[in-house]
């Protein structure tokens, strides 16, 4: 229950989550973070790892979007003496940068019309 005696920002906080939707592919929050950390760190296995994922789990979910969304999103190259990698291709690059765009947008509009709501 609202307590109007107390500042509402101590009892509320708005919670919601943001996804892009593609020909029945849904892809939000963590599928960008995945995302994220392939680009920061170069390889699958560590994006995984960060993300407390198999790496089956992580790869599964790229082929997944690859295919629902039909874009390319990760290179990937064997191992040797440079050792192997994995790369976001240039479309998934701007998707992610986009992503980002959008949800920082969408975080500041929220807390206008929460404070709207619940300051005034």
């Amino acid at each position: 229950m609202y307590d109007s005696g107390n500042h509402p920002s101590v009892l509320f906080k708005p919670g919601y989550k943001i996804w892009l939707e593609k020909e029945g592919g849904v892809q939000g929050d963590g599928f960008f973070q995945l995302l994220e950390h392939i680009e920061q760190k170069g390889t699958i296995t560590a994006a995984a790892q960060a993300m407390q994922m198999s790496y089956r789990a992580a790869w599964g979910k790229i082929r997944a979007a690859e295919k629902q969304w039909h874009i390319s999103l990760v290179t990937t190259r064997v191992g040797g003496e440079t050792g192997g990698g994995a790369r976001l291709t240039p479309g998934a690059i701007d998707l992610l940068h986009r992503f980002g765009k959008f949800r920082r947008e969408v975080d500041a509009e929220i807390a206008k019309i929460f404070a709207d709501n619940f300051y005034s």
